[in-house]
C-alpha cells in the first residue's frame, strides 16, 4: 500500500484490510519474505487506523468542548 493510497483510505477500509493481513498472516503457508512483507503492510494499516481514531477523537473532544462554552454563555447570559 503507497503512502499516497493511505491517505485516502477511510478507517473502515484499513480496518478491512487489516484484519485480511491477520487472517492471511494466521493462516500461514506464507515465504519468510511473504510473512515479512504482509507484517509490513499490516503495521502501515494498523497506524493509519490509529491516525483516523486520534483524529475522530479530537474532533469529538473539539465538538464538546465548543457545545459546553455555549452553555456556559448561555447560563451566564440568563444569570
Amino acid at each position: 500500500m503507497a503512502k499516497d493510497t493511505e491517505q485516502e483510505v477511510d478507517f473502515e477500509q484499513a480496518l478491512e484490510k487489516l484484519e485480511h493481513t491477520v487472517q492471511t498472516l494466521e493462516a500461514g503457508g506464507l515465504t519468510l519474505a511473504q510473512a515479512t512483507s504482509l507484517y509490513e503492510e499490516g503495521m502501515r494499516l494498523a497506524k493509519t487506523c490509529g491516525q483516523r481514531l486520534d483524529t475522530a477523537e479530537l474532533k469529538v473532544t473539539e465538538l464538546q468542548n465548543a457545545f459546553l462554552n455555549q452553555v456556559e454563555e448561555r447560563e451566564d447570559v440568563d444569570e
